[in-house]
């Protein structure tokens, strides 16, 4: 009974030391995604551009984690974020110059987007991975590139309508408006109407131009201060397609005691110096959050070292690490590594079972010694009796 138990606990042991080291040693890939979109030239309508935009996994995964509450007007300004889509801003800015074309741009590219009732709401780097949404994520995706852009921008929300879309305050009435313009005011300023919806993008509403079920509908302004200022990562946007790169993160060990230090090393390939790299980590299952931000060095590395805090017996952690990319460069999102942080309680846990296992082999082997038959261990050298010659 006493050896069964023993190879119980042995049994036990091995398999949760076998568990830990398959879930620290198991990768799992990120996928970014890209979405393109085409730009026309408001005067004749033709294509100018194709803007292609990469959205990376840690970006969409860190919005996840966020909350997405949307039960009131209040709420409705965190999901505007001109940080995170600002290269897309700059993409436009370089072919719109003018405040009016870059509006209207930024229409077009939003137009393209299929249309779809969706709940709960999401954020702009989400909408755009989803590829679909409706007016008010329409809303959220233009008014943050609008702000990335340099301009002031609110929202404009219909609740009898239950609609949404943006307001634009531009220096001089919209020129390009085919339709009487449609303006509001708040505290003296003027916010032409920017409908963030349309069945064709080609020849979509442009600034100025109001839907007429929405001209009389009343309508309260959201002024967006409160929207996000800050991310942990952008979207990747250019005009041409950007050369691949891929970036490899290691961690220094898979399984680790409470209270040692952790390193992370990591290198975008082809070398990449001078970038920004953002580490995002999730314990025991949380959703993922900002670890750090480093930067590469001159042949692409890069490296960080720190103790995690730990929260129990056993803590896993994935660690996962991306970047933006460039004007050159498309960017990329590591594979998520991991490591298991045993407490002390837990390594004494895992201490006894095999002490107890060395010792129950131990005292098996002495007790079987001392009752092996007394002819086992009769020496070999023992004088036998000579035999009786054959008569």
């Amino acid at each position: 009974m006493r050896e069964m138990k023993s190879k119980l606990t042995a049994l036990l042991f091995v398999t949760l030391i076998s568990l830990m080291f398959f879930y620290a040693a198991t990768p799992c890939s990120a996928v970014d995604g890209t979405v393109s979109y085409q730009l026309v030239n408001q005067d004749d309508g033709t294509y100018t551009h194709t803007l292609n935009v990469v959205i990376p996994q840690s970006l969409t995964d860190y919005y996840n984690g966020l909350s997405h509450r949307a039960a009131s007007a209040a709420d409705f300004p965190k999901f505007v974020t001109p940080y995170a889509l600002k290269p897309i801003a700059d993409c436009l800015r370089q072919i719109y110059p003018d405040d009016e074309d870059f509006t209207n741009g930024v229409l077009v590219l939003i137009h393209q987007i299929p249309y779809e009732e969706v709940l709960p709401a999401y954020y702009p780097a989400e909408t755009l991975l989803r590829n679909s949404g409706d007016c008010d994520l329409m809303s959220y995706i233009g008014a943050s590139i609008l702000m990335a852009g340099g301009l002031d921008v609110v929202l404009f929300h219909y609740p009898t309508e239950e609609h949404m879309n943006i307001g634009v305050h531009l220096a001089t009435k919209p020129n390009d408006a085919r339709l009487p313009v449609t303006f509001l005011q708040n505290n003296g300023v003027t916010y032409y109407v920017a409908e963030s919806t349309s069945t064709n993008w080609q020849e979509g509403w442009r600034v100025g131009e109001c839907p007429d079920d929405l001209k009389t509908a009343p309508a309260s302004i959201i002024t967006l201060e409160n929207s996000e200022q800050i991310a942990p990562g952008q979207v990747s946007a250019s005009f041409r397609k950007l050369d691949p790169t891929a970036l490899g993160l290691e961690v220094s060990s898979i399984i680790t005691i409470q209270g040692s230090m952790l390193t992370l090393r990591g290198q975008i390939t082809p070398a990449v110096p001078n970038e920004k790299v953002t580490v995002y980590w999730s314990p025991n299952g949380a959703p993922w959050a900002v670890l750090t931000t480093t930067v590469t060095q001159s042949n692409g590395k890069f490296e960080y070292t720190w103790k995690p805090a730990t929260s129990g017996f056993v803590d896993m952690l994935d660690v996962r690490a991306s970047w933006t990319g460039n004007q050159q460069y498309a960017g990329n999102t590591s594979q998520t590594k991991n490591s298991t942080i045993l407490s002390f309680l837990m390594l004494i846990a895992l201490i006894v079972p095999v002490v107890v296992i060395v010792v129950s082999v131990v005292a098996v082997a002495v007790r079987r010694r001392k009752t092996k038959p007394l002819e086992d261990t009769m020496p070999t050298n023992a004088i036998s009796a000579p035999e009786q010659p054959t008569p």
